[in-house]
């Protein structure tokens, strides 16, 4: 079927150890006919890109590739969104996993190794195999997979510098019946981000204008081990049962210097204070999974179960110390502790039923179990240095949520088309709980999630496609904690228990040509949002601030995406990707003013330079431009990469990468209402630069076609 089998080229086995002869008993020479897989695909679901030829992906992270990868953008903290939209189910190789949900998210981004990935698959209209969840879509992250009998590995070495490195060694056996694999990494990073906010807020206690301005100074150090193992045994033709482990840890000093100044309007600075941070941080992903297929009795008909677990734990510890300067005060001293868990088991059971060569049947069932719970304890050091319970900064939260579905989908050639529709049922049942005082919450909700794509061959080259989906957006569990967490003084985060999930309708039509000298594609997308979730801040105070949920009412979006991928001359070659939009969002009943609507262009390109058959030089560039928010913008960043390979031996390479050259990656934040304007800017500093070695060994690389990778 068109949507599970991909048309990439693959190396041709090895010639025969004899040499043929015509009747004429002239040799003939045996030629072997090799290609390489395209750098995007697209298939009638989703569109695949291929990243083992971006340079950054030897020694960055997961955030570094996915930042290159049409219309996806990552920020300074690992923060990814589609087309603008953040709302995004992250899987690997088609599982959920605890590490890319709620808090983790960024982070997990942002230690996840970029060399285990091995293609990206961008789904923005998700068929009804995979869950409804995420306005945005879904990104699939496919790790590198090895096929081919007998043993083959790779070792890998970098260093970079600030004392950063990174060294990884995987391998695979796969011998008859029996596949194993396994690697093991380890890698230390270290970052500085520089913070600053200029603030004019109207206190609300006296009715008076005061400016406020923050300075922060943010350093991480992060020592990161990694683990994972895999093994695929076929008891005969008919069964086979696998089983997947995976862990990854993070930890390090996390220190910061933090200088807060305010005053009334135009006048004197009337309060100055610094705050010193030291801390810890330590977090762990694990992952678990069970899966057995069970071929039945036509050909092709199978019947597939899963279960998987998957948890991310998260520790945190600060010591801080608090001077005074205006008004002079004696110094005050306190410690926080904060921590979650985040449990995700699920239960899949899918049948595929293949009728003919071209139609096929796909129905499953699947249920999701979530188990979060958040903790922040603090206290106050009295003189003697004993610590006394604050209330005001200690909170329980605990989440709890079931989501029940079943779905099926039919593709069918319709004359000239290929038609795939499918339709999904929802059930969730949430139920929350704030232990500190025993106030319970929760809600249910249930809902039909249809999705329809078409998409038709034109002569040799060409693709036309149609899709359209519903899609819902349910809060994120920290999102629905009303406490207020105080972690920076000056600007608390709480949330709100009464948010109301988003529902999004999505259409888009799309066109590509490949494959050729050049490949060129083009898709035109609209998207409809109700209750989607959003940030607003209200002054509390002359200099402190209050960031909590809010649903819009009504948000719009559209674009236009193209790519192109080509070769200049016989040395070079590019990717060129990018999207004209338009957005407009509803924040009348947020006390803003009513419609807002903005246009962008995000541009992204690629150049590789070949001199000779073992040199590789890479540049690629990204421009993610500005964002509306309720209350004001997100502005523009730009992000240049080098990188440079040259292949010493054919099992032996030296790579030289460095990220992010002229220090673009940073977040501003423009805030303008009538009691609050707020100019806020985050950015990393300092470039990443990385040199080392890659050795492989044993059988040559022979990855997955592009498939239902996902099971639910």
């Amino acid at each position: 079927m068109a949507s599970s089998i991909s048309s990439s080229a693959l190396a041709q086995a090895a010639p025969p150890s004899t040499t043929p002869k015509d009747v004429a008993g002239l040799e003939v020479q045996e030629v072997v006919v090799t290609a390489q897989r395209a750098q995007a695909e697209t298939l009638i679901d989703r569109k695949v890109y291929t990243i083992t030829t971006d340079l950054q992906a030897t020694t960055g992270v997961a955030a570094d590739v996915l930042n290159n990868v049409p219309s996806v953008a990552v920020d300074v903290d690992g923060n990814l969104t589609l087309r603008g939209d953040s709302n995004v189910t992250i899987l690997v190789d088609g599982k959920p996993s605890a590490q890319f949900s709620g808090a983790a998210r960024g982070q997990s981004l942002l230690d996840f190794p970029a060399n285990q990935i091995d293609r990206i698959e961008v789904l923005t209209n998700p068929p009804a195999q995979y869950k409804a969840e995420g306005s945005g879509g879904v990104i699939n992250i496919i790790t590198k997979k090895t096929r081919k009998a007998g043993g083959s590995g790779s070792l890998q070495a970098s260093l970079g510098e600030d004392r950063r490195y990174v060294a990884s060694a995987s391998g695979a056996y796969n011998e008859g019946p029996l596949k194993l694999s396994g690697g093991l990494g380890l890698r230390q990073d270290f970052r500085e981000r520089i913070i600053g906010d200029s603030r004019m807020a109207t206190d609300p206690n006296s009715g008076l204008p005061v400016a406020s301005g923050q300075s922060l100074d943010e350093r991480l150090r992060r020592l990161t081990p990694s683990a994972t193992a895999a093994l695929e045994y076929a008891f005969d033709d008919e069964q086979s049962l696998g089983a997947s482990f995976s862990h990854r840890e993070g930890a390090g000093g996390r220190f910061f210097d933090q200088l807060d100044t305010s005053g009334p309007e135009g006048r004197t600075i009337t309060s100055q204070s610094d705050r010193h941070s030291d801390g810890f941080a330590w977090s762990a992903d694990t992952g678990e999974d069970v899966h057995f297929e069970q071929k039945l009795w036509r050909p092709g008909e199978t019947l597939n179960l899963a279960f998987q677990r998957s948890a991310n734990h998260e520790r945190e510890r600060y010591a801080y110390e608090n001077s005074f300067t205006l008004p002079v005060m004696a110094p005050t001293f306190d410690t926080l502790r904060l921590s979650h868990d985040l449990i995700t088991s699920e239960f899949s059971l899918d049948y595929d039923l293949p009728l003919s060569r071209d139609r096929e049947v796909r129905l499953g069932y699947d249920f999701e179990a979530d188990r979060n719970a958040f903790d922040s304890v603090g206290d106050n050091l009295d003189a003697t240095g004993a610590p006394i319970l604050n209330p005001a900064v200690t909170n329980h939260f605990r989440y709890r949520q079931d989501i029940s579905a079943i779905y099926g989908q039919y593709q069918t050639p319709l004359g000239p088309w290929t038609l795939l529709g499918g339709l999904r049922i929802e059930a969730d049942n949430v139920s929350t709980l704030q232990l500190i005082g025993d106030v319970p919450g929760g809600r249910h909700d249930a809902g039909l999630y249809p999705s329809l794509h078409l998409d038709r061959t034109i002569g040799d080259d060409a693709k036309l496609s149609i899709s359209v989906a519903r899609r819902i957006t349910r809060p994120d569990p920290e999102a629905l904690n009303p406490f207020a967490d105080s972690q920076d003084t000056h600007n608390l985060r709480a949330g709100n228990p009464n948010l109301a999930p988003q529902d999004t309708w999505s259409y888009q039509v799309g066109y590509a040509i490949a494959p050729g000298p050049v490949s060129l594609g083009g898709t035109a997308y609209y998207r409809f949002d109700r209750d989607s979730v959003t940030d607003v801040l209200t002054p509390i105070s002359g200099d402190v601030v209050l960031a909590t949920k809010a649903n819009l009412p009504v948000s719009r979006s559209a674009g236009l995406e193209f790519n192109a991928d080509g070769k200049l001359g016989a040395h070079l070659s590019y990717r060129l990707s990018g999207e004209a939009f338009y957005s407009q969002i509803d924040a009348l009943a947020l006390s803003s003013t009513g419609l807002r609507s903005t246009t962008g262009v995000n541009l992204k390109a690629s150049i590789d330079y070949k001199p000779t058959s073992n040199d590789t030089a890479q540049v690629t560039i990204v421009r993610t431009d500005k964002r509306l928010t309720p209350q004001g913008f997100v502005s523009a960043l730009n992000i240049i990469n080098f990188g440079y390979r040259r292949q010493l031996r054919p099992d032996l390479s030296l790579v030289a990468t460095i990220a992010d050259a002229f220090n673009g990656q940073r977040f501003q934040r423009t805030i303008v209402t009538p009691v609050l304007n707020d100019d806020y800017l985050r950015r990393q500093v300092g470039q990443i630069a990385y040199v080392g070695l890659v050795y492989t060994f044993g059988s040559a690389k022979k990855s997955k076609s592009s498939g239902f990778d996902y099971e639910p």
